[in-house]
């Protein structure tokens, strides 16, 4: 009888432990090598991670980073390995190295992994001006393979699905994806009257006269290869090059200013020099005085991704009413005739 592990927690034990291998990631691995240990390494909401050191045939170690996913695993997986693949095509040294994704042969319940360089990282927060200047880099060079915003796989913020299907409107992408994570949040955390009543106005007038003019009057928006989830658990320090690193990719074509959103959050840490930084590579889109709007329009989406993973969290619901009306009363509805 074949011998399957019952849970993820089987798959890769808790930290610090060791385990044995499934002979589908050892696939992945370069020909000849012999694996030296796995062990459970690091934290992750949604996942199991672990560390997997290798002698290679040519008597040299290298270290790989791996981590797999039970429910929704395939999704979240083979989304993080393509948007993981996207950003270090453009900046290798700014991106573990990413090598696979699979199945893991033996395991119940069905168990899917990414596999990618294993780096050495210092928790701390990377400097602005090497931060930013890679982020630019990335949204200035990155060319949307169909011209238009969305993403090749479906992917995941986190654990939620996003919906990236193609779209050559940016104004209808973002309405889509806004009220697809609505939607859920409300089927996790309640109904609340005013709340959705705010969402319906901001997805009916906001939106069309925020974004709207972004490809309006012979505008050209470029679609950007975003990361998607840019906060400082996603960023660190690579101690053997001193270079700042993301992870946890979550990307897709998108207006580049939808990146700087989960920077306006209260909590987060990327505050007002990565900002200044980062507008002296990219410039603020036309219409310019729009811009910090804009960016406040964005975190709604972020801001409604932190309620879902962490349902009941003080204060970010107001939070995200509090923006809302904001905005609308400063792009109402207009008049009925």
């Amino acid at each position: 009888m074949t011998n399957t592990k019952s849970s993820v927690k089987e798959v890769i034990p808790d930290i610090g432990g060791n385990f044995i291998l499934d002979e589908n990631v050892i696939a992945e691995l370069p020909s000849e090598s012999q694996v030296l240990e796995a062990s459970s390494y690091g934290t992750s909401a949604w996942t199991r991670t672990a560390r997997i050191a290798v002698k290679q045939r040519d008597g040299t170690l290298k270290s790989y980073f791996l981590k797999c996913a039970t429910e929704g695993g395939e999704t979240m997986m083979e989304g993080e390995f393509n948007s993981m693949s996207e950003l270090y095509k453009l900046a290798p040294s700014f991106v573990p190295r990413p090598h696979a994704w699979g199945k893991f042969r033996l395991a119940d319940p069905v168990t899917h992994f990414f596999l990618c360089d294993f780096l050495d990282m210092e928790n701390e927060m990377p400097d602005p001006m090497a931060f930013c200047a890679n982020l630019a880099g990335i949204h200035s060079n990155s060319v949307s393979p169909t011209g238009k915003f969305g993403f090749m796989v479906p992917n995941c913020h986190g654990k939620i699905l996003q919906s990236n299907s193609w779209d050559e409107d940016w104004a209808s992408f973002y309405t889509r994806l806004l009220v697809s994570f609505l939607q859920i949040e409300l089927e996790i955390n309640g109904p609340w009257r005013e709340y959705e009543q705010a969402f319906e106005v901001i997805a009916a007038t906001v939106i069309p006269k925020l974004l709207g003019p972004l490809q309006a009057k012979g505008r050209v928006l470029k679609p950007s290869l975003v990361h998607g989830d840019l906060w400082e658990e996603n960023a660190a320090i690579n101690l053997a090059s001193g270079d700042p690193v993301v992870f946890d990719a979550s990307a897709f074509y998108a207006h580049n200013e939808y990146e700087l959103g989960t920077w306006r959050r209260k909590t987060i840490k990327f505050g007002r020099i990565y900002f200044n930084q980062y507008l002296r590579h990219i410039p603020p889109s036309e219409p310019v005085e729009q811009w910090d709007d804009r960016i406040r329009l964005y975190s709604l989406k972020f801001n409604l991704a932190h309620m879902i993973g962490w349902p009941g969290a003080p204060f970010v619901r107001e939070e995200i009413y509090d923006d809302m009306q904001y905005l609308i009363e400063k792009y109402p509805p207009e008049p009925l005739a």
